[in-house]
């Protein structure tokens, strides 16, 4: 019989609604018969894409005998972290305390009021060496509730005046200076795989925002080997097992040191973060490459992560009829039946044997440089890419006949707004108008259908119905992509769009008297504590998010507000900076905004007027990370009121004008493509 998740719209909540165990989402309803019955919670949160949530249901939530004690003894809650990345964030942080390690699915017991006083991760069906079993945990933890009060109400007490330190920043009065870059790189530099790319060993994550630094850190002409790192460690992910070599995208991290064996799960955030890295890598250097891959992976997200409603969706899971990366693997004799006289090549090119890497099968990889295999084959570049380009084809075809992963199709509000920004930047560098329309299609979904009565942006969609209060991620990943989407367009109502979600985010989330923002709104629930996380991690956090925004709506508005709150944070985190940089690189890059002149751009012109989008066309092909672009296509109503920006910005000659400016200083004005050129170059 369905328990209470069947009324859940989360995919992953939905999966565990057949479960025996009388499971309860997050709620009032389950919190007070916490309370009333005096019982402890147990909490288990999880995600769609997480091969060990699956593990742990099918061994003991799916067995009666288990489910029978949880059922006795607890009060279930089941709760998906990425619709409540609050809750997610604050017992994530109290495990790592009381266990010196976390991960998912995450295991936490809390006193009726919602207090952890023990928790983990994975835990076994029966008792394994140096890991105790499930039952065995739950009749402990059990009976340390009903037996031991005073001790538990001792460590819920000490734990709850630990939790929360992580996210306190001391105002801090040093000037900003290029300095902490110089120690960001020296520190990355010392981290970096030269052999294989990336930073660390195994298991290895792609981290898009740390390459992004130091994409910027070469732009001034710094150091070389920042572009060399970057380059390296691009060819390497894009040639590896890591990437899809057939449907485009990639997976989450490999388990190797070398990008060749993934964890298969697909997440939006990471395809938006490295679809924007390698635009931002074929900007800078032209490698066709990287053009091909961000193309790929886009592509990807609009053929399998779109909704017809415009909303893309936040993951593929790894596994398929109950085996990890059963959809992506090929056999040798796979090869030679679909792909007849190219097989041979292909199967020499992408590294399959017999023997296989992974359990008896093949991850497609491309484990030769491309021109040695072209060399070694006594084949041309055009030979080798149209063989890849049939075989890719009769592939996916084959693939898209197998049972598919598991799709998690909610739509979350933030990680759309980072696809978005991704979308809105690549249409307008690689001339792609159906990227554009995926983007404005995007946007307006995400206005209009994730909106409460009141107006108040809320955090997931799903089949129609909108729910949860939008965290700070959520409206400052939206006013990101917003901002993106007038760059690429020029249509003013995406900036004005933007000016209110920050306007909004600043009412909500910005607290004067620790001198930063919230995860979670001053209308959210209470809870033990309230989040707030400072560390870029697999995406970039909230704050760096905001006050990336409210620098560049400081150049676009002339408010004062913005610059002020943007760069407080900026100096609270200093010292971090330059210390931690693989767990700050979006604030590195806010950081490089606030001590650079970004260039002010200003585009006076119709819209529709060819010379408008040819002096478009300028902007968005190149790599300027530090500018800030407004059209004014109708001087009678500008998209913002005010701005000094757009002061006596009128079109020259009756041509669609351009002005360049830095600081409110202007070279002069210029109506053809070339000369906007020669000034956006110069340094």
């Amino acid at each position: 019989m369905p328990n209470r998740l069947s009324q859940e719209t989360s995919p992953y909540l939905l999966q565990h609604a057949n479960n025996p165990v009388d499971w309860y989402p997050w709620g009032p309803e389950a919190l007070t018969r916490a309370i009333t019955d005096d019982r402890p919670i147990l909490l288990s949160i999880g995600y769609s894409a997480c091969h060990w949530c699956h593990v742990m249901e099918r061994e003991s939530f799916e067995n009666p005998e288990i489910a029978a004690l949880m059922n006795e003894h607890f009060v279930n809650i089941k709760v998906d972290r990425e619709e409540r990345p609050d809750l997610d964030a604050v017992y994530m942080e109290a495990v790592q305390m009381l266990t010196g390690s976390g991960g998912w699915p995450m295991t936490v017991f809390l006193t009726p009021e919602g207090r952890p006083y023990y928790g983990g991760t994975y835990f076994p069906p029966e008792d394994r060496p140096g890991m105790p079993g499930f039952p065995r945990l739950l009749t402990a933890a059990s009976q340390a509730y009903q037996t031991n009060k005073g001790e538990i109400e001792r460590v819920t007490r000490q734990l709850a005046q630990q939790m929360g330190r992580t996210g306190q920043m001391p105002r801090g009065s040093t000037p900003l200076t290029t300095e902490v870059m110089h120690n960001a790189y020296s520190q990355l530099a010392t981290q970096f795989d030269h052999l294989n790319g990336g930073f660390g060993n195994a298991p290895k994550f792609p981290q898009p925002m740390t390459p992004e630094f130091l994409l910027r850190y070469q732009q001034h002409g710094f150091n070389p080997r920042a572009l060399e790192m970057v380059e390296l460690t691009l060819r390497k992910m894009a040639y590896g097992g890591i990437y899809d070599q057939i449907g485009g995208g990639f997976h989450r991290y490999s388990t190797d040191a070398y990008w060749l064996v993934p964890h298969f799960e697909k997440m939006l955030y990471d395809n938006a973060l490295l679809s924007r890295l390698y635009l931002h890598a074929w900007q800078i250097t032209a490698h066709p490459l990287y053009r091909r891959i961000t193309e790929e992976t886009l592509d990807y997200v609009l053929r399998e992560m779109t909704d017809a409603a415009g909303g893309f969706y936040s993951a593929q899971d790894a596994d398929s009829e109950g085996v990890e990366g059963k959809f992506f693997v090929w056999t040798p004799a796979e090869l030679q039946d679909i792909l007849g006289d190219d097989a041979e090549l292909i199967t020499a090119y992408y590294g399959v044997t017999e023997r296989g890497n992974f359990e008896g099968a093949n991850i497609l990889n491309v484990p030769r440089d491309p021109q040695e295999f072209i060399n070694q084959r006594g084949i041309t570049a055009d030979e080798l890419a149209a063989a890849i380009s049939r075989a890719r084809a009769a592939l996916l075809t084959v693939r898209a006949t197998r049972i598919h992963p598991l799709l998690d199709d909610k739509v979350l509000t933030g990680w759309n707004g980072l696809m978005l920004r991704s979308f809105a930047e690549a249409g307008a560098a690689l001339d792609r108008p159906d990227y554009l329309d995926a983007a404005r299609r995007n946007a307006a979904f995400l206005l209009d259908a994730l909106r409460a009565a009141n107006g108040r942006l809320l955090r997931t969609w799903r089949n129609g119905q909108a729910k949860l209060l939008a965290y700070l991620e959520d409206y400052a990943c939206l006013a990101d992509g917003l901002i993106a989407l007038h760059e690429a367009t020029l249509e003013p109502h995406w900036l004005q769009s933007a000016i209110a979600l920050a306007d909004d985010m600043i009412d909500l989330f910005w607290d004067d008297t620790v001198g930063g923002f919230y995860d979670t709104g001053r209308d959210h629930e209470e809870l033990v504590i309230r989040p707030r996380d400072v560390f870029d991690n697999a995406q970039p956090c909230g704050g760096s998010v905001a006050t990336d925004v409210l620098l560049r709506l400081a150049v676009a508005t002339g408010n004062d507000d913005y610059a002020a709150k943007a760069s407080t944070p900026l100096r609270a985190l200093h010292p971090l900076l330059g210390r931690a940089p693989s767990t700050t690189g979006h604030w590195l890059g806010a950081l490089d905004f606030y001590v650079s002149l970004p260039k002010e751009i200003v585009i006076a012109g119709p819209l529709d007027h060819p010379q408008t989008q040819a002096l478009l066309t300028q902007i968005g092909r190149r790599y300027l990370p530090n500018r800030v672009v407004i059209g004014l296509s109708d001087p009678a109503n500008p998209p913002i009121a005010n701005s000094p920006l757009l002061e006596q910005r009128t079109m020259q000659n009756g041509l669609p004008t351009a002005y360049v400016c830095q600081h409110y200083v202007c070279q002069l004005p210029v109506t053809t493509p070339e000369t906007l050129a020669a000034q956006l170059t110069a340094p």
